[in-house]
C-alpha cells in the first residue's frame, strides 16, 4: 500500500483562459477501487493524462507506482490475442530473444547478461504467464479459446476483457480505466463489475450507475468548482451530494433574505444621515457642529452596514459553488392519429447465408417505450435499421405508418464534425432552441465556437440527443444513446422522457435508465 499525492495541481491548455484544475490537492491510496465522476468535458481524461505525465502542469504529483491507461494502444492487432496480452504485460518476446542470443554466444559476459534477463523474466512470471492470462480470462467469463484467435477478429467486448486482464497482471501498476463499458452488453457489464470488484488499485471512469455502484469503494468527483474524494460507492455519493446541495440551497435562501434586510437598512440609514446633514443649512439657530457630528455617526453606521452587506455577498458567492442544477429539458412530441406506429411480422434479415434476425414479431403502439435487449451481435442495431428502412427484410413484413416522423439517435458519432451552425442548418433545427438545450446539458458558450471534431465523445453524443429532443417527431429510435454521456445528463434525459412520455424503441445497456424508461422489452 502506498499513496498518490497531488499537491496544488493547476493546469490549463495552451491558448485557453480557462483553468481545468486550480490548486487541487488530494491523496489517493493505491489499494482503493476509485470511481471517477464528473460532467463531460470537465477534465477526467485530462486528469489521467496529467498522472501519466503527458502535459506540463504546476504543482506536484508524487507516486511510488507507475500508471497504466486503458484503453491500451495495440500496435499489432493481427497477432493472437494471447500474444497481444503478453506484450502488454512485459516484453517477453524481446527477453526470450536476448536469452537465446546469450546462450549462443556462450562467453562469460553473455551468460552474466543471461542471468540478469532471466531474473527479469521470472520476476514478471514469464514461465507461467500464459496460465495466469487464462485464469484472468476465466474470471472474466471468457472462453480461453478466444486467446488463440487474432485480436482484430474479437468482438469489442472480448478485446476490452483481454486488455484489462493483461493490465491487471502488470507489476506495480495503478490502472487508469477510462470508460470500459461502452462496447459491453448488460451481461458483459455485470461480468466486468464482478471482476473489478475482486481487484484493487485503479481509478475507473464510468457513467453507468449500476456498474460503478457494484465495483468501487471510493468516489473521486469533479464538481463545478472543486474536486474531492469520499468513501463509498455511487449511491453513497449521490445521497450525500443531494443532502449537501439541499443544505446549501436552504442556506442561500436564508442569506438572500438577510441581504435584502441589510440593503433596506442601509438605504434607510443613508437617508437618515442625508437628512441630518441637510439640517446644517437653511435652518437658523442650529448647532451645525452638533448636527455634523450626528451626521458623521450616521454615515459611519451606514458604512458599517455596507461592509456587512459586502461580506454577506461574498459569503453568498462561496455558497452553491458545487450545486449541480439538473435543468428541465423539453421535447417536441407531435400527436399521431393512429395507435399503431410500427409492426414487424415474422421478419428475418440475412446477409448471404448469415442470418442476423429470424422470425421477429413486434408491435409499437402509441405510448410504448420498448427496450431492446440481447447480447452483442444479436441484431439490435440491424432491427433498428430495418425499421428505418436501411435494410429490407429477407422475409416477413415491416410496417411503418405513413407520415411517421422519427427522431433517430445513432450509436455512431463520427458524423458529428465541422461547424456547429452548419450542423444546425443541415438538420433544419431551430438554432435558439437547440443551443438552449445544449446549455441546459452543461455546454459552455465557448463550445459553440469550436469545431465539433474537438468535442469529447460525451459532448458529441449530447449533440445527437439534443437534435432528437428539439426536432418534431412522433417516434424516437435511440441506439445506445448514453455511451460517454455523464451521469447528471443521464438523469436529465430520464426526467424529460418520463415527463413527455414519447413513443420510443431504444437500445441501452445502462440498467438504471432501462428500468426507469421502458414499458416493455424485446429480447433478441
Amino acid at each position: 500500500m502506498s499513496d498518490i499525492i497531488v499537491n496544488q495541481l493547476s493546469f490549463s491548455y495552451d491558448n485557453s483562459y480557462h483553468e481545468i484544475f486550480k490548486n487541487v490537492s488530494l491523496t489517493i491510496n493505491t489499494d482503493w477501487k476509485l470511481g471517477f465522476i464528473g460532467r463531460n468535458g470537465k477534465g477526467k481524461t485530462t486528469f489521467f493524462q496529467l498522472l501519466m505525465g503527458k502535459y506540463d502542469y504546476s504543482g506536484t504529483i508524487t507516486s511510488q507506482v507507475e500508471f497504466e491507461y486503458f484503453p491500451f494502444n495495440i500496435k499489432n492487432k493481427s497477432s493472437l490475442a494471447i500474444d497481444v496480452a503478453k506484450e502488454i504485460i512485459a516484453p517477453y518476446s524481446l527477453w526470450e530473444e536476448e536469452m537465446d542470443q546469450c546462450i549462443k554466444a556462450g562467453d562469460e559476459s553473455s551468460m552474466m547478461h543471461y542471468g540478469e534477463i532471466q531474473m527479469l523474466f521470472q520476476e514478471h512470471d514469464g514461465y507461467v504467464i500464459e496460465e495466469k492470462i487464462i485464469k484472468e480470462m476465466l474470471q472474466l467469463k471468457v472462453n480461453e479459446q478466444v486467446l488463440y484467435h487474432p485480436f482484430d477478429t474479437l468482438s469489442y467486448g472480448e478485446r476490452t476483457k483481454v486488455m484489462l486482464a493483461a493490465l491487471f497482471l502488470k507489476k506495480n501498476r495503478f490502472l487508469l480505466i477510462d470508460e470500459p463499458t461502452n462496447h459491453l452488453d448488460t451481461l458483459g457489464r455485470k461480468q466486468l463489475a464482478e471482476y473489478l470488484n475482486s481487484k484493487s488499485g485503479f481509478i475507473l471512469v464510468s457513467h453507468d450507475r449500476a456498474f460503478i455502484d457494484s465495483c468501487v469503494d471510493h468516489i473521486l468527483s469533479l464538481n463545478k468548482q472543486s474536486i474531492d474524494i469520499v468513501q463509498g460507492n455511487y449511491s453513497t455519493w449521490i445521497e450525500n451530494k443531494n443532502r449537501k446541495d439541499q443544505f446549501e440551497i436552504q442556506e442561500n435562501e436564508i442569506l438572500k433574505k438577510d441581504i435584502d434586510r441589510l440593503i433596506k437598512s442601509k438605504e434607510r440609514t443613508s437617508r437618515w444621515s442625508d437628512q441630518v446633514e441637510s439640517r446644517k443649512f437653511g435652518t437658523k439657530g442650529v448647532d451645525r457642529g452638533h448636527i455634523g457630528h450626528v451626521a458623521a455617526k450616521m454615515m459611519k453606521r451606514s458604512k458599517s452596514l455596507e461592509n456587512r452587506q459586502d461580506d454577506a455577498i461574498m459569503k453568498k458567492k462561496e455558497l452553491l459553488k458545487d450545486v449541480e442544477e439538473i435543468r428541465n429539458l423539453r421535447m417536441n412530441i407531435l400527436p399521431f392519429p393512429k395507435n399503431r406506429m410500427v409492426e414487424l411480422r415474422d421478419v428475418t434479415v440475412a446477409f448471404g447465408d448469415h442470418v442476423i434476425l429470424e422470425d421477429i414479431n413486434l408491435s409499437i403502439l402509441k405510448g410504448d417505450r420498448v427496450a431492446m435487449k440481447g447480447k452483442n451481435g444479436s441484431g439490435k442495431s440491424t432491427l433498428i435499421k430495418t425499421i428505418l428502412g436501411e435494410f429490407e427484410p429477407t422475409k416477413g413484413t415491416c410496417y411503418v405508418a405513413a407520415g411517421l416522423k422519427i427522431a433517430y439517435v445513432s450509436q455512431d458519432t463520427s458524423g458529428v464534425k465541422g461547424d456547429l451552425n452548419e450542423f444546425i442548418k443541415n438538420q433544419n433545427l431551430d438554432e435558439t432552441v437547440f443551443k438552449a438545450v445544449l446549455r441546459q446539458m452543461d455546454f459552455g458558450r465557448d463550445q459553440f465556437e469550436k469545431s465539433m471534431e474537438y468535442y469529447s465523445q460525451g459532448q458529441k453524443k449530447k449533440i445527437l440527443l439534443a437534435a432528437s429532443l428539439v426536432c418534431d417527431s412522433h417516434l424516437c429510435i435511440w441506439d445506445e444513446p448514453l455511451n460517454y454521456v455523464d451521469i447528471l445528463s443521464r438523469i436529465q434525459i430520464e426526467n424529460v422522457l418520463l415527463k413527455y412520455k414519447p413513443t420510443m424503441i431504444f437500445v441501452e445497456h445502462d440498467q438504471v435508465f432501462s428500468d426507469k424508461i421502458s414499458t416493455k422489452e424485446l429480447l433478441l
